[in-house]
């Protein structure tokens, strides 16, 4: 009983870091309605700042702020001069848009910081007052950095004027327009938002993986699957998402598949969904009449 809890626990510790990447897809789905394929070599890259800004002796949560601020900047940058252009394009050019900053991002990863696997701090000591029997105190503490950054975001799309702006200029571009909300900044702003919960995840989850160019492509998977489950124009959706597939990858992996075929997991999820439920669990239909 104690090994399956663990297991639970630690499913749920996973999955706040999978829904916040399902998080941030959403985000951008909502904003372009299409998948941002680059954004795990997004985090990745903004982890590989933060890596060396510990090198250079800062503490770690000034960099964490620091690095969320830049995120939040290269975000905002990335759709004003590269997807803005082509906003309104085919499917097909976004979609080719999305794969190159991919194979980008992955690249400057590479040839900036190289190839070798870096150990990657934790701000959480392992004897710590955090840990509990069944959490470490990495585990607890990053839950509790990502429900802080999930609360934050619900309070400042509800209660935050440039929030309702950003719900609205993502639901209904053209009424967004009539009443004067700047349609592209705030699609601008969501970018930007979605790049710095990479950043926030990826911090989280380095300690745990170790940091390389290619660390979260496997993370970017089960977050995929987190918002599709969960219902990719749904952002609550997306988070319990999240930890629907956190705590099934680990007891599959425990139990069943063993933990060389936990990424199947992800993958059934997403093909299954895809097939049984194309709108999610939460997700909503959309009746479009031509």
């Amino acid at each position: 009983m104690d090994a399956l809890l663990h297991q639970i626990f630690s499913g749920l510790a996973t999955g706040c870091i999978y829904g916040s990447i399902g998080l941030a897809l959403v985000m951008i789905y909502q904003a372009t309605h299409h998948i941002n394929f680059a954004q795990g070599e997004i985090a990745t890259f903004s982890t590989f700042i933060a890596w060396s800004l510990l090198q250079k002796g800062w503490p770690y949560w000034a960099v964490f702020f620091v690095t969320v601020a830049l995120s939040f900047a290269g975000g905002l940058a990335i759709q004003r001069l590269i997807v803005r252009p082509v906003e309104r394009a085919p499917v097909l050019t976004n979609v080719i848009v999305f794969i190159g900053l991919l194979v980008i991002f992955n690249s400057l990863s590479g040839w900036i910081f190289d190839h070798t696997i870096k150990a990657f701090p934790s701000p959480f000591a392992q004897d710590s007052a955090l840990a509990t029997r069944f959490f470490s105190a990495h585990e607890l503490g990053t839950v509790g950095v990502m429900l802080c950054v999930l609360l934050g975001l619900w309070a400042f799309f509800r209660f935050t004027p440039i929030g309702l702006a950003m719900r609205a200029a993502a639901q209904n571009p053209e009424s967004a327009r009539l009443v004067g909300i700047r349609v592209s900044w705030m699609l601008a702003m969501g970018w930007g938002l979605a790049s710095a919960i990479g950043a926030v995840a990826g911090m989280m989850i380095a300690p745990t993986v170790f940091l390389d160019p290619n660390m979260m492509t496997g993370i970017l998977i089960y977050g995929f699957a987190a918002a599709l489950l969960g219902g990719i124009d749904n952002p609550a959706g997306a988070v319990a998402g999240g930890f629907i597939v956190g705590v099934l990858e680990n007891l599959l992996g425990a139990y069943v598949i063993g933990t060389e075929l936990k990424l199947t997991v992800a993958l059934l999820l997403i093909v299954g969904t895809l097939t049984l439920f194309p709108n999610g669990l939460f997700g909503r239909s959309v009746v479009t009449r031509v």
